[in-house]
């Protein structure tokens, strides 16, 4: 690993690469420490407000800052979900850009900005009233001092895609994951100290030393079972034909491999997300009903732990068939002349990819619903506020966009390695 990462630093372009992911990752964080204008200092406690408390993860613990970078890329991940759900031939002209390749897909990503955008007012000033009412963070409140301070906010979120885009087009990895990833490991310290002072409170006695050090081994158990998970798969033989089998021993196997997480991390952002989009409407419209719902959607609650987990299996099942398609993976073996021992080529191909993908993307849910479920049974159980359990949706994202990227920079060394190789 160690040789890998010295490996990176020695290729010129991927360097540069690195270091400008790290030039705007800097950017972020010093944005994520400017507060937004009108606020005091008031110190904020989202522990008890399930719904601000997810938001504040996926923003890096902003919203406790209230920065102009509070609302992260939320406001983003949610207009997506929005848009490729209604791309479902719920309306078809957005059925027919999800369609229409790669055109299709820019035309969509430009209409999920502009409601990216609306979404970033409607977070912003719903968390402004919000957190003033409670906690009483604005200077002089008033409708047009939330509606001013959620126009920063948005103007925050916007400037945070641009970076995303500037990361993904010069950087490594994608963009937008990468800045999640940044903001939640830049919240881990804040995290373990909250562990560290609720286990400490009454001093440094015995069971609580044995308490944080199981803590810690737990949390790194947590780390290598989704390590696992995310690079587990299932490989299914496959058999080249004579022509494309020109430098290879006869009967020689090559294998399609198929990961038993296929969605990544997706389907937890995803969940997390559509339990959120309920209360942001509600607010705009009417406080009661946001308040009924915000108390619906209390995790504190089992029935609200068991609809996040089945929230979670559904966008499993669904972004894993809308990223793998047995279909088109039936057709290129067939183009290529390939096939798969014993299964035969095209419509059995896919039937057989389908039932196989199926299969794994099981085990593949079931084990992400647990991480994902799993810093909620132990606050219940343990008393600590969501943010500070062990596993969940912090350590999902954050190692999928790290693997990821590892395997990005990767591709990017061996190619390099290899047009070196053949100008030679």
């Amino acid at each position: 690993m160690i040789q890998t990462f010295v490996d990176f630093f020695k290729s010129k372009d991927i360097r540069k690469k690195i270091f400008f992911t790290l030039a705007m990752l800097f950017v972020f964080r010093l944005g994520a420490a400017i507060p937004a204008p009108g606020i005091n200092d008031t110190v904020i406690n989202l522990a008890s407000n399930s719904i601000l408390s997810m938001m504040n993860l996926l923003g890096g613990g902003m919203i406790e800052q209230m920065s102009i970078f509070s609302l992260g890329v939320s406001p983003y991940i949610t207009a997506s979900i929005i848009i490729q759900m209604l791309s479902m031939d719920i309306i078809p002209p957005l059925a027919e850009m999800s369609k229409n390749g790669k055109k299709g897909r820019q035309q969509m990503d430009r209409i999920t900005r502009y409601l990216g955008v609306v979404m970033a007012f409607v977070q912003g000033y719903f968390i402004t009233q919000l957190l003033s009412q409670q906690y009483g963070i604005v200077d002089n409140p008033s409708p047009m001092v939330y509606a001013y301070i959620a126009a920063i906010m948005t103007a925050g979120t916007m400037f945070l895609l641009w970076i995303g885009d500037q990361i993904t087009t010069k950087g490594i990895g994608n963009g937008v994951s990468v800045i999640i990833f940044a903001g939640i490991v830049a919240n881990m310290p804040t995290s373990f100290q909250t562990v560290y002072n609720y286990l400490f409170a009454n001093g440094a006695s015995a069971a609580a030393i044995t308490s944080f050090a199981v803590y810690i081994l737990m949390f790194i158990a947590i780390i290598v079972l989704v390590v696992t998970m995310q690079l587990a798969e299932r490989r299914i033989p496959i058999q080249y034909s004579t022509s494309q089998a020109i430098n290879k021993t006869k009967g020689d196997l090559n294998h399609l491999p198929l990961k038993i997480n296929s969605a990544s991390v997706i389907p937890v952002i995803f969940a997390s997300s559509l339990i959120q989009v309920p209360q942001i409407i509600t607010s705009w419209v009417n406080q009661d009903a946001y308040k009924w719902l915000a108390d619906f959607f209390d995790f504190s609650k089992p029935y609200v732990i068991v609809i996040y987990g089945i929230l979670v299996i559904l966008f499993t099942f669904f972004y894993t068939n809308l990223t793998v398609d047995p279909a088109k993976i039936s057709e290129n073996l067939g183009k290529q002349g390939n096939y798969i021992p014993g299964v035969r080529p095209g419509k059995e191909t896919t039937e057989y990819v389908s039932k196989v993908l199926n299969r794994i993307t099981v085990l593949g849910a079931i084990l992400l619903t647990v991480i994902a479920v799993l810093p909620y049974i132990i606050s219940a159980v343990t008393g600590l506020p969501h943010s500070a359990a062990i596993g969940g949706t912090g350590i999902i994202i954050v190692v999928g966009v790290a693997i990821d990227t590892t395997k990005n920079l990767k591709g990017q060394l061996t190619s390099k390695q290899y047009r070196s190789f053949v100008g030679r």
